[in-house]
This record gives C-alpha cells, structure tokens and sequence, in this order.
C-alpha cells in the first residue's frame, strides 16, 4: 500500500467530484474523515476506521444493538451446552455478496482465520479452544475456560465465504505488520448490509446498499461515498461548502464555526476510546536515543518523572479545547472495570519532583529519546506530541519527534520499531479485560498481548489477567479487573492522557444516531433533501 500523503487540491477536487456525481441520487452520504481505510481483510488489522468500514461489508454471529446490547445477527441463536461448550444456530437464508449462501464451512473457517497468525483480531477469538461443524447450520465452539465476555469478543470476528477465499489464495489473513498484501485485502464478500464497489487508498471508497441483506435497513442511503481528507481546513471547507455531507473528526478548532453554521449540524459525545503514551519495556538498550547500554524506560522512577512533567490539564484545555477527559486510567468511565479511584492521576503534575526522580534514576542531565506520533488519526494527536516534547524538555528529556499517517505509523509500531509512541485505544467489548489482554499481557502469540507494542512482561500481571478471563462471580471478577488496572497505573507501564470526546459533524439534512465506539452506522442514517422528505 502506498505511503499516505495529504491530499493535493487537484486529488481531493477529482475525488469529490466523483461523489458529487451521485449527489443527484438522494440516497448517497458523502462522508470524509482524514483517517483512511488500511485493509478491508476482516482479520489484518484491528484499527477503529478499517473496522468501521469493514463492519458494512462483513457481519459476526452476534452484534449489538443501539444501546450495545448483544443480539443475533448471522447467528439466529445459540445454546451453552455447558460453561465451555456452546452451539450457534445460524441464520437461514443468508447469502454472501457473490450469492453464495451462508454456511457451517464459513463460520468455521472464518473463526480459525481469525485464530491464525498473522491475524490482528486474535482479541475477537481470545476464548475459543476449538471450533467444529455440527451440520450445514450449525457451529459448536469449545471455549478455552468460562467465558463472560465470548457473545461480545464474537461481534469482531468477522465472517467470510470460504470458498471465495480459497479460490483468491486469502486462506491466511494478510500480514499487515510485514506490508503484505492478499486479494482480501483490496476486495471483499461479505454479507453485511453494505457491497464493496471500490477503494483506492488514500483517495475514495464506494459502497453500495446490499438489496439482498436478511435485515432491513433503518435508513435510506444506498450508497456511501468516502473520502480521506487529511488536512483539517481542507475537510471543514468541504463539509461548508456541501461537497460532503458528514464528517466523524470534525477539526476541534473548526467547531464553533461550524456550530453557527445554520446548515451544518454537531452531534457530541464521549467516546470509549483512552489516548495514552506506550513505552519500549523490552530492549536493555533504548533504541532510539543518547543512553547506551541501558534503557531507562525500565525504571520506574524514569516512567513516573515522564508522567509527573505532562500538565494534561494544559493538554485539555489549549491542544483539545476541551473535547477530553483527563485520566489516569487506561479505560474509559463506560468501560467495565473503571472506577473513579482508576481515574485519578498516579501523581500530581510536577516538573519539579521529575527532575529529582530522574537524577534518582541516574539522569541529573536527562537524556534524549525518540517519540513517534500519528498525525492523521487522533484528535489533535502531532499537537499533542509536540506539547509533550516541550513539557520534557523542561525536565532535561530532549526528544526527537517524528510524525507520519496512520497507515505507516501502524506498521512502524507494530514491528517494535519505536521506544515511545502515542496511541488510542478503544474497547470493543466495553468491558476492561479487552485492554488489558491486548494491552498488558506478555505477547504470547495469539490474543495476549497482541497490542502490547513496548512487549511489557509482568508475571504478577499476567496471572490477574488470566484469571479474569474465565471468572464467572462477578464480585471475584471486578476485583481481578481492578488490581490489574491498579498494577498498569502505579507502575507507570503506560502513560494514560485522556479520553477522547468525539464530535461528528453534518449537514442539516442528515440524520444519525451518535455511537460511543465512534463507529457511524449508515444504515441507521437518513439523507433529506432541502425540503424534508427523505430522498
């Protein structure tokens, strides 16, 4: 895949144009966001803007409903046979895009992808021991241990036809990591509300309305025109001047402006999402900067006089204009397992009481490290990072900042290749084991530790962790949760900032329903003309 690169004015005039061209048509939402699409294999990357799209064209056997509750979806039903046995009735009358109707096969298959390296969606799978075929409608999962999360890890794990994977040589889920490319990768053949028609990196993505869908759809659009739109003037001057109609990361400074806009509508809410800093654990030498043979990001002392030098109050009020909640925590208030006791700082901004930590640790001078930051994919995520430079600097930490998209940055991280890095993190199952798992657990291949990129390994940890995965007594499980948050923050193996509030932007004439996983839902959208009715 291509380098992404800020649309030109001649690249963005040609991609919206394109969807001007079906304006006409009253159905098209015309959407741009400046994050793009990174793969539309269901299993290469877990990342909220690929999974948004991916979502339309492929479906789980359970999903939620508009309060996030579970409920059925290419499953009909399901039974527990016992606590780590349970059978999946399937839909009947399913069909993927290409008319190949729905079966045992591709359940099976999807779910083992899902479970085989190079997967990225191993956190969807995390409880499944085995999967087997009862009969052509029926699938028996054998679970790992109890599992109090399984029908929601289950909404992530995508379906796919099998045949059609085999026949296009995607039997594997791309590696990403190794920028890799399959066939899966730039087409698809889902069954999900939404038909693939087209996507060109870094310039526009087609979807059309999949008339033959088991559900019915809430709203009317029938097609749905995205575009990237890297730059933040450039995105707020498209949705002003009616060459889009939504935007999800309307530019922070751009909302008051848009907000007097008569035609323009703001659609406001806290998101799930934590954006904190993620720490190399791993190397015994900082791999990017001025200490030789020694990583100080191994010290706790080191950790806690980066955290106590980051003023998150500044951060929200002047770099967020207050779309953020200062945290200490690493999951967000709508997340099981968060407390208030969690959402307190580990300790109070400090510079002074940095600097003494740090020549504690050996480091009366400070030293110099690498950051690596997204630009395009966090609210105001470069100018958080150029902040926080700035706010180490005070302490003596001289820090090299280097920012890139998402597209490249993702990778960048994922091979390790990073001694500290900005990141968000939302939590799909809304309950805190799915950050934790991800998150804090050693890598071990598979789900545990699938994104702990700085390769933090706590044994004391990890035992916690693993215990909270199978615990059914809820009181048992809570506390589990809780200890393992409190180990993560009292030992500064992350930095947490703040949770995101994310508004969406419109014009007036759209109507949708705001989601906390930041994950519009254009099925759930209705596009009115000027006059009122729905065209």
């Amino acid at each position: 895949m291509p380098w992404k690169t800020p649309l030109g004015a001649a690249a963005l005039g040609l991609a919206l144009a394109c969807g001007a061209a079906g304006a006409a048509q009253a159905e098209t939402l015309r959407w741009a966001a400046a994050n793009d699409i990174l793969t539309f294999d269901p299993h290469a990357q877990n990342h909220l803007m690929t999974n948004t799209f991916v979502q339309l064209v492929y479906e789980g056997l359970t999903r939620y409903d508009k309060e996030f509750r579970i409920e059925p979806a290419l499953a009909s039903s399901w039974t527990f046979l016992s606590p780590t046995q349970v059978q999946f009735k399937l839909r009947e009358g399913v069909r993927f895009h290409n008319g190949a109707p729905l079966t045992a096969d591709d359940v099976v298959f999807s779910l083992q992808r899902a479970m085989t390296p190079p997967s990225n969606m191993g956190a969807y799978v995390r409880s499944i021991a085995k999967v087997e075929k009862i009969d052509g409608m029926t699938v028996q999962l054998d679970l790992k241990g109890p599992s109090p999360l399984l029908l929601r890890e289950l909404i992530g794990a995508r379906i796919m036809n099998k045949a059609w994977a085999e026949e296009h040589n995607s039997v594997l889920s791309q590696d990403f990591a190794a920028k890799k490319e399959n066939h899966a990768a730039r087409h698809a053949n889902g069954t999900g509300p939404f038909v693939l028609q087209s996507w060109q990196p870094d310039t526009r993505t087609r979807l059309t309305r999949n008339e033959q869908w088991w559900d019915r759809p809430e709203g009317n659009v029938t097609e749905v025109v995205f575009t990237p739109i890297a730059s933040a003037a450039t995105r707020t001057a498209a949705l002003l001047s009616n060459q889009v109609d939504f935007i999800n990361d309307p530019p922070p400074q751009d909302l008051q402006r848009l907000a007097a806009n008569a035609d323009i509508r703001i659609l406001e809410g806290a998101e799930y999402r934590t954006i904190f800093f993620g720490l190399d654990l791993h190397r015994d030498e900082l791999l990017y900067g001025s200490v030789k043979d020694r990583n100080p990001l191994k010290d706790r002392r080191v950790r806690q006089a980066l955290y106590q030098a980051i003023d998150i109050d500044a951060i929200h009020k002047r770099i967020m204009r207050g779309l953020s909640v200062p945290t200490g925590a690493m999951v967000a208030p709508m997340v099981h397992g968060w407390s208030q006791q969690l959402e307190q700082r580990a300790s109070a901004y400090d510079p002074q009481a940095a600097r003494k930590l740090l020549a504690e640790a050996g480091y009366p001078e400070g030293f110099s490290l690498e950051l690596d930051c997204p630009n395009d994919r966090y609210i105001n995520d470069e100018a958080i990072c150029q902040a926080v430079t700035a706010m180490w600097a005070r302490i003596g930490i001289k820090t090299q900042l280097r920012t890139m998209p998402m597209a490249t940055y993702s990778k960048k991280v994922a091979s390790h290749d990073a001694s500290v890095y900005l990141y968000g993190w939302g939590v799909a199952t809304f309950d805190a084991l799915y950050t934790l798992d991800s998150l804090a657990h050693t890598r071990e291949g598979g789900s545990a530790g699938n994104f702990n990129m700085g390769r933090l390994s706590d044994a004391k940890l990890d035992a916690v962790i693993a215990a909270a995965r199978t615990e059914t007594d809820e009181a048992k499980r809570d506390a589990q949760l809780n200890q393992a948050l409190q180990i993560v923050k009292d030992e500064y193996y992350y930095l947490p900032l703040h949770h995101q509030i994310r508004p969406w932007a419109m014009r007036k004439n759209v109507q949708t329903i705001y989601r906390a996983n930041d994950v519009p839902m254009p099925q759930w959208t209705t596009v009115q003309p000027a006059g009122g009715k729905a065209r």
